[in-house]
C-alpha cells in the first residue's frame, strides 16, 4: 500500500466513526429540555433578546454557577438561540457536533502519547482510534451529550484536549531548540487553555494536573529534555503554569475538606456533612467505573437524589471496602507507572478528573456527566492491547469490531429514550424508585397522558414513606385538581411537606404561579386561596427555609394571595416586608407591576417610592461573575431605566383609571 493511502486511512476511519456516532445519537436530538436546562437557558431572554451589545453583556455575565459564571458556555448557547423560550433541537445538535470534535482531538492526543511511549506508528494509530471510538460511542456519555446544559463539561474537555496538544507541541519545539516558539506554545496550551477551560466549567482548571501526570509518567521517563536553555524554559513553564495552579487547587480541596470536617453538621440544604460526603464518594466512583467498564443501555440518568450518604465507615457495609478499593487503584497505578505507563496514566487521569466534583466540595453526590472528561484516556490501554496482534490475533481482531458495535447499539437505544420525554420519565422512575425527582416527573407525565388517578395513587404511596418531599406533595395536588377535587388530607400532606422540606429552591414559587390562576378561576375544586396561604405560612415556619431570599419569595406570594382576595392593603404590607428583607430592584419591579396587574396602579407607585427610599446596596469588592453582572447592570443604568418605564406605565394607568393593564417584568428578574 502506498504511504499516501496509509496516511489517509485514519482520517477515513475517523469520518466513518463520526457518521456511525451521528446515527447512534440521532434519535435523541428530538428530545426536550431537562432539569438544570431550565436553570441556565432562560437567561437567553431574561433581559430581552440578545440582539445587541447591551443585552449581550447582561446575558454573558448572568451566569451563577461557579465564581466565573461559566461565560464560555453561555457564549456558545448564542449559536443556537438568542431568546427564550427556544427550540431544543439546535442546542442538542451543537452538543453532538462538539462531541465529535472532542473525539477528533482525543484521537490526536492518543496518537501523540503513543509516539512519546515509542509505540510503533501503526499500532499507536490503531490504539488511538480504538480508544477514541470506545469513548465516543460509550452509552454513559449520552447523559452529557444530549443534556444541553452539560455543554459546559464538553467545552471543558475541548479546552483540556486542545491545551494538552498545544503544550506537547510546545515541548517538541523546545526539543528542536526553538526556544521562543516552544515557550509560547507551552504557555498558550497550559496557561491560555486552563483559563478558557475554567470559563467553561470549574473542572477545566484541572488541565495543569493532567499535564503534570503526563510529564511524570510519560515525558520524563521516555522523553527527557537535555540540560540547557530549553530544559530551563520547560521547567519554568511547568512551575508557573503546572505546579503552582495544581498545588493551589489541591490546597483548596484539602482546605474545604478540613474546614467541613472541623465545622461538622449538614452543609447548606444538603442532608449530609462533608465527612459523610467524603465517605460516600468512593462508592460513587466505583459505580462510575462499573458503568464505564460494564456498560448497559439504560441507567439512572439525571435523577440520583435517592442515593443515601454513608453514615460512617461501616454504614452501609460497602463504604470501607470502596474507600480501600479506590486507594488501591490510585496507589497501584502510581506503583506501576514505569512498567505500565498507559494504564497508570489512564487510571490516575481518571481520579484527577474527579478531584473537584467527587471529593470535598459540597455538590450533589452523583451525576453521570461527571465522567465525560475523566474518562478521556480510560479505554486507550485496552486499545493498545487489542492493537498488538502478536498474540491472540483473531480474538483481538474480532473484539475490535464487536466492542464498538455493541456500544453503538447501546448508545442508540439510550438516545431513543432521550428523544422522547414521556418514555424517558417513565423509564427513569422505574430505574429510580426511591428518587422523589424521578417519581414527581413520572407523575406529571402520567397526568399529561390522562392518568391522573394512577398518578395520585402512586404519589400517595411515596409520600407515606417520604412525607418531607414537597415536590411529591405539589404533584399530588396537581393530580387531584385534574381528577376534580382536593381532599383535606391532601392539604395536610402538603403542609407537612412544607414544614419539613430541606429546600424548595424555585420549585414552590413556580408551582404557586401555575396553581394560583386555577384557584382564582375555581378550576381546582376544594383548593382555596386560604389553603394556599396556609402552605406559604408553613414554609415561613420551616426553620430550614429561613434564608432571606427564600423568605422574600414566600412573602411576595402572600401578597399575591392578598391581591386575589381583594385586600390591597395587606398585599402592600407584604410587598414592603419583602423589600425590607432584601431591597432588590427586581423584586420592586415585580411587586409594583403585580399591583398594576390587579388594578391598583397607585399602590404600585407607592411601592416604587418606598423602594427608592431604601438604602442602595453597594456591589461587594470580591471579584466574581455575580458582582461583575451587578456592575454591568449599574453601568448600563438598567434597573433605573426599568423602574422609570414601569413608573410611567403605572402613572398613565392611575390617571386614566385603567385596570389590569400592567405587564409583569420577566420572572427571572424577581430574584436579581
Amino acid at each position: 500500500m502506498q504511504p499516501s493511502y496509509r496516511s489517509s486511512i485514519p482520517l477515513l476511519a475517523l469520518a466513518l466513526l463520526a457518521l456511525v456516532s451521528w446515527w447512534a445519537y440521532a434519535p435523541g436530538l428530538h428530545g426536550g429540555f431537562l432539569f438544570d436546562d431550565f436553570g441556565s437557558l432562560p437567561a437567553l431572554g431574561a433581559y430581552g433578546p440578545v440582539t445587541h451589545w447591551a443585552t449581550f453583556w447582561r446575558y454573558i455575565t448572568s451566569g451563577t454557577a461557579d465564581p466565573t459564571g461559566r461565560p464560555l458556555a453561555l457564549l456558545t448557547f448564542l449559536i443556537d438561540a438568542q431568546n427564550w423560550p427556544a427550540d431544543p433541537l439546535p442546542f442538542k445538535r451543537s452538543n453532538l457536533i462538539l462531541h465529535l470534535l472532542n473525539s477528533t482531538l482525543l484521537y490526536a492526543l492518543l496518537v501523540r502519547l503513543g509516539a512519546l511511549l515509542d509505540i510503533e506508528t501503526r499500532r499507536a494509530q490503531l490504539a488511538a482510534l480504538l480508544g477514541c471510538a470506545l469513548w465516543l460511542l460509550h452509552p454513559l456519555l449520552v447523559s452529557t451529550t444530549l443534556y444541553i446544559v452539560q455543554r459546559e463539561a464538553m467545552l471543558a474537555a475541548t479546552c483540556v484536549l486542545s491545551g494538552l496538544l498545544l503544550w506537547l507541541h510546545g515541548r517538541q519545539q523546545l526539543v528542536k531548540s526553538e526556544l521562543r516558539a516552544g515557550t509560547l506554545w507551552s504557555v498558550l496550551g497550559l496557561g491560555g487553555f486552563t483559563l478558557l477551560g475554567t470559563l467553561a466549567k470549574a473542572n477545566g482548571s484541572l488541565l495543569p494536573l493532567y499535564a503534570l501526570l503526563i510529564e511524570l509518567i510519560v515525558l520524563r521517563p521516555h522523553r527527557p529534555l537535555p540540560a540547557g536553555a530549553a530544559n530551563r524554559a520547560h521547567q519554568l513553564v511547568m512551575i508557573v503554569f503546572g505546579i503552582i495552579p495544581a498545588a493551589g487547587l489541591l490546597s483548596y480541596v484539602l482546605w474545604t475538606g478540613a474546614h467541613g470536617l472541623w465545622v461538622g453538621g449538614p452543609v447548606g440544604v444538603r442532608p449530609w456533612n462533608i465527612g459523610q460526603r467524603l465517605l460516600t464518594e468512593p462508592r460513587v466512583l466505583l459505580d462510575y467505573l462499573k458503568l464505564l467498564w460494564m456498560p448497559r443501555p439504560f441507567s439512572s440518568g439525571l435523577f440520583n437524589d435517592q442515593l443515601n450518604a454513608s453514615a460512617d465507615w461501616l454504614h452501609p457495609a460497602t463504604t470501607l471496602p470502596a474507600m480501600l478499593a479506590v486507594l488501591v487503584l490510585i496507589a497501584g497505578a502510581w506503583w506501576q507507572r514505569r512498567r505500565h505507563p498507559a494504564p497508570a496514566l489512564a487510571m490516575l487521569f481518571y481520579f484527577a478528573g474527579q478531584l473537584l466534583e467527587s471529593t470535598s466540595i459540597p455538590l450533589e453526590l452523583y451525576f453521570e456527566h461527571r465522567n465525560y472528561v475523566p474518562a478521556l484516556l480510560m479505554f486507550w490501554p485496552l486499545g493498545l492491547w487489542l492493537a498488538d496482534n502478536r498474540q491472540l490475533h483473531r480474538f483481538k481482531t474480532a473484539m475490535m469490531l464487536i466492542l464498538p458495535l455493541a456500544l453503538v447499539g447501546m448508545t442508540h437505544s439510550r438516545a431513543v429514550v432521550w428523544g422522547n420525554v414521556q418514555t424517558q420519565g417513565t423509564l427513569w422512575a422505574r430505574l429510580n424508585p426511591g428518587s422523589p425527582r424521578a417519581q414527581a416527573n413520572a407523575a406529571e407525565i402520567l397526568m399529561y397522558q390522562g392518568h391522573a388517578q394512577i398518578a395520585a395513587g402512586q404519589l400517595e404511596r411515596l409520600l407515606a414513606v417520604q412525607p418531607d418531599q414537597a415536590q411529591l406533595a405539589f404533584s399530588l395536588i396537581n393530580a387531584r385538581c385534574m381528577i376534580g377535587s382536593i381532599e383535606p388530607a391532601d392539604l395536610q400532606i402538603a403542609r407537612t411537606a412544607m414544614l419539613s422540606t430541606a429546600n424548595t429552591g424555585t420549585l414552590f414559587v413556580r408551582w404557586f404561579e401555575r396553581i394560583l390562576p386555577l384557584v382564582i378561576s375555581g378550576r381546582c375544586g376544594g383548593l382555596t386561596l386560604s389553603d394556599l396561604l396556609t402552605l406559604v405560612d408553613a414554609g415561613l415556619g420551616n426553620p430550614k427555609l429561613q434564608a432571606d431570599g427564600q423568605k422574600q419569595d414566600m412573602i411576595y406570594l402572600k401578597g399575591r394571595v392578598a391581591l386575589a382576595q381583594h385586600d390591597p392593603a395587606a398585599a402592600l404590607a407584604d410587598f414592603v416586608h419583602a423589600l425590607d428583607l432584601l431591597p432588590r430592584p427586581g423584586m420592586a419591579l415585580r411587586a409594583a407591576a403585580t399591583m398594576g396587574e390587579y388594578g391598583y396602579p397607585e399602590l404600585g407607585l407607592r411601592l416604587l417610592d418606598y423602594y427608592q427610599q431604601l438604602p442602595t446596596q453597594s456591589i461587594p469588592m470580591a471579584f466574581n461573575m455575580s458582582n461583575l453582572h451587578a456592575w454591568v447592570l449599574t453601568r448600563q443604568n438598567y434597573w433605573q431605566h426599568e423602574l422609570d418605564q414601569l413608573r410611567r406605565t403605572l402613572s398613565v394607568a392611575a390617571s386614566t383609571g385603567s385596570q389590569n393593564t400592567i405587564p409583569s417584568p420577566p420572572h427571572s428578574t424577581a430574584t436579581r
